[in-house]
């Protein structure tokens, strides 16, 4: 063993980096579930000693114990948001709302495609995008089936819309939420930050997605006006459950607002609105419908990346990015934006922020505040924007393609790409454009 730890030494960065890239390709090849590889890849990281299993050394805390390098704002945030949208989406009220926007849209397949993804964009902003397009995809396989029409270019703007929307706020996508904790950022910081470029992008996507699906998007009037006479009133399945969980959920997102005024953070307003929901319900059929699988790939995950970290390897990075970029921040911002935006398509949003986040906090210990802030919000536009490049891009994507083939539509990988491309050169054009006048 000595002799194992005396390598393990000598070669921390290659080791620790060769880890994370092999957790990385496996990730990417989907042959393994993805938890099983982050805690396998947490295990050895833990029992090669390239980070320290020890609490405490000589009465002092070790810097470098696992735990240090578990998120834990994160972890308690992700539990408890999806907490809340449990309970919330068994009253039925998600439903509800969706049906009032198609109802309003009279039937028409081109309103349709745009009331479908304002709302998948906006709902996806304050839940996450997993959530939004589960509760979304039931309603529109029945719509395309009254209107007997192709369901896809509707799912194919759920997913787009997804991504886009949920990247305007801390708490839409999961980037966010580990940029949010590292970077110290409060949920106005993305509203204030990011809710016009998003705005800006969501409408030309939508506007580019109805010009490409145009011919697809004819249905019978008679199929039309069944679709707009949809009955409504008793898809509330119960009004009590429906009025304690808005309320909850809507006093968690104002204590995400008011973080710079009352200092809580956001994942103690979700813990408390949590277990309060959690005193109507038992908890055991909640429990079941957090998604365990996620929150220990984070765990797991966080633990790999810590190895770099502890071994230098981050600030190695942090460094060659610097030196890469001439310290120029315009460069280093459009460098972290395209890269992220290209490289998030094609591997887990997840893990590459994960990776990311601490390189960030790194460059900002050498260069400043002033200089990060941009940076940070192409890290965030880049992850979340990018997972639209392909099928493998974001959870919401896949789970999707995995429903439509189902149902008996499945979406062909090249078929998406296509679609992705436009959609991803389209937001990142408009990101670039956004942080070179807003910030440098």
């Amino acid at each position: 063993m000595e002799l194992i730890h005396n390598f393990v030494s000598a070669h921390n960065v290659l080791i620790s980096a060769g880890l994370l890239i092999l957790a990385y390709i496996f990730i990417a090849a989907e042959k393994i579930p993805k938890v099983t590889i982050a805690l396998l890849g947490a295990g050895v990281t833990i029992f090669l000693g390239l980070v320290s299993q020890t609490k405490a050394v000589d009465g002092a805390l070790n810097p470098h114990y696992f735990i240090n390098f578990v998120d834990f704002n994160v972890i308690f945030l992700l539990v408890s948001m999806m907490i809340i949208v449990s309970i919330t989406t068994r009253s039925g009220v998600f439903n509800y709302i969706a049906n009032e926007l198609l109802r309003h849209t009279k039937g028409h397949p081109i309103a349709i495609l745009a009331a479908l993804g304002v709302f998948t964009a906006v709902t996806s902003a304050f839940l996450d995008n997993v959530t939004t397009v589960i509760l979304i995809m039931p309603i529109t396989f029945f719509i395309a089936k009254q209107l007997e029409i192709d369901p896809l270019p509707y799912l194919l703007t759920e997913i787009f819309s997804s991504n886009i929307g949920g990247t305007a706020t801390l708490i839409g996508d999961p980037p966010n939420i580990i940029i949010g904790s590292a970077a110290g950022f409060s949920f106005m910081d993305f509203v204030y930050n990011l809710t016009l470029p998003i705005a800006i992008i969501l409408a030309l996507v939508l506007t580019v997605l109805t010009l490409i699906f145009k011919k697809k998007l004819h249905a019978d009037p008679e199929k039309m006006k069944e679709v707009a006479n949809i009955d409504n009133s008793k898809t509330i399945t119960d009004k009590a459950l429906m009025i304690r969980s808005i309320s909850v959920l809507a006093l968690v997102i104002l204590g995400f607002v008011t973080h710079d005024i009352t200092h809580i953070e956001t994942c103690v307003a979700a813990m408390l609105g949590a277990s309060f929901l959690l005193l109507f319900e038992k908890p055991t059929d909640i429990l079941r419908d957090v998604e365990w699988n996620t929150i220990f790939f984070f765990i797991g995950l966080f633990i790999i990346i810590g190895g770099v970290e502890a071994s230098g390897g981050i600030k190695l990075m942090a460094e060659w990015i610097l030196r890469v970029t001439q310290g120029s921040q315009e460069a280093a911002s459009m460098l972290i934006l395209w890269a992220s935006g290209i490289i998030s398509g094609i591997i887990d949003n997840i893990p590459y922020t994960a990776t990311m986040s601490p390189m960030l906090v790194e460059i900002q210990k050498s260069m400043g505040a002033d200089y990060t802030v941009p940076l940070w919000w192409c890290l965030s536009l880049g992850a979340c924007l990018g997972g639209n490049l392909t099928m493998i891009g974001a959870a919401a994507n896949v789970i999707v393609s995995e429903s439509a083939a189902k149902e008996g539509h499945p979406i062909a990988f090249l078929r998406f790409m296509k679609y992705g491309i436009l959609v991803v050169l389209i937001s990142l054009v408009i990101s670039s454009i956004f942080i070179k006048l807003a910030y440098l």
